[in-house]
């Protein structure tokens, strides 16, 4: 056994096996809205050689979270299970303690605090890979680690990757206040744009405080009036039209589609995130899309961030584990300010 491993107990041939540990954990045994999240005992997860286990403090809850629980758009069970999720706990978002690691794991050991992406971790252990996790900054907490590597990873790639985006630029961010959208103000302006920041008049302080040079209230205003012109749009909203980005954007400029929650019951936004990709060879503007994955690159990036101060998570409530359901339920309604966190 490697140092700093703990070794996995196995029950031995012929003699007694060992007792099985259970550990609290949300479960879901179908689809369905937050309902369907009960309270349970189940047995503790055992890793695999690439896989930590992971004592979870905090969890984050994300959209990715909520489709999964929902079952929809229909498209996803293909992936996560066709009548319930494969695996009964929820989540994805993780900040917690790395209490054993797998044969194969060379970066971290046990004691590690970390933050990242794992299997359920809406419960009191979780395992996660290797390659989606990165240190915790020791400047924040567990929470505020929690609520950024799902939406902050995908910020971070629909401005760099997708978007190019390049100092001077005007970048306007649709659904600013949400989880992705928070952080990708705070991204855009780090990378030296000059940001412009689309959500509802309840939220419009929060965006600001992002660092937002300019805030548009779409309940008053509509971005593609033709008053302004993009370089570069981040939709996350989900709800344009193709052609009213292109009216907003520069005769060149790009938009990244990211999330998106129209569209119909089976491929949700999908349609129209396809449809930008045919059309955008066929004109002078670039209409791209992103679906966000998690790696220890862009994690570690992000913790760099962190530390300087330059990226902080904006957590609109902290939930108890045992109140998932309710925060599923706020989160559903459309009022969360930046992120939820679950605290375990």
């Amino acid at each position: 056994m490697t140092s700093g491993q703990e070794a996995q107990e196995t029950p031995r041939s012929g003699g007694p096996e060992a007792p099985e540990v259970l550990m609290r954990a949300i479960v879901q045994e179908a689809y369905g809205s937050a309902d369907v999240l009960h309270m349970a005992r189940i047995p503790k997860p055992t890793i695999a050689d690439d896989e930590v286990l992971v004592r979870v403090h905090a969890a984050g809850l994300d959209r990715g979270t909520w489709h999964v629980t929902t079952g929809l758009p229909y498209a996803l069970r293909l992936a996560y299970g066709i009548r319930a999720p494969k695996n009964p706990v929820p989540g994805l978002d993780l900040a917690g303690t790395v209490t054993a690691v797998g044969a194969a794991v060379s970066r971290f050991a046990a004691g590690d605090q970390v933050f990242g992406v794992g299997k359920g971790p809406f419960a009191e252990y979780a395992r996660a890979r290797e390659s989606q996790l990165a240190r915790k900054p020791a400047n924040i907490s567990f929470e505020q680690a929690s609520v950024v590597p799902v939406s902050a990873c995908t910020a971070l790639q629909a401005l760099r990757a997708a978007g190019q985006v390049t100092p001077g630029q005007k970048v306007l961010v649709l659904g600013a206040s949400g989880g992705v959208g928070s952080y990708a103000v705070q991204l855009a302006k780090a990378a030296g744009a000059v940001v412009t920041g689309v959500c509802s008049t309840a939220k419009m302080d929060l965006v600001r405080a992002l660092g937002a040079d300019h805030v548009i209230d779409y309940t008053r205003q509509d971005f593609a009036d033709g008053a302004e012109h993009y370089d570069l749009i981040l939709d996350i909203a989900g709800n344009p039209t193709l052609s009213r980005l292109r009216r907003a954007l520069t005769p060149t400029g790009t938009a990244v589609i990211t999330g998106g929650e129209e569209g119909g019951s089976w491929t949700g936004s999908m349609d129209r995130q396809l449809r930008a990709l045919a059309l955008s060879p066929f004109i002078r503007q670039r209409l791209t899309m992103v679906l966000g994955t998690e790696g220890s690159a862009d994690l570690e990036h992000l913790a760099g961030l962190l530390e300087e101060g330059t990226l902080v998570p904006a957590i609109d409530r902290t939930y108890p584990l045992e109140r998932v359901p309710d925060a599923m339920r706020y989160f559903d309604a459309g009022k969360a300010r930046g992120k939820i966190a679950i605290t375990i």
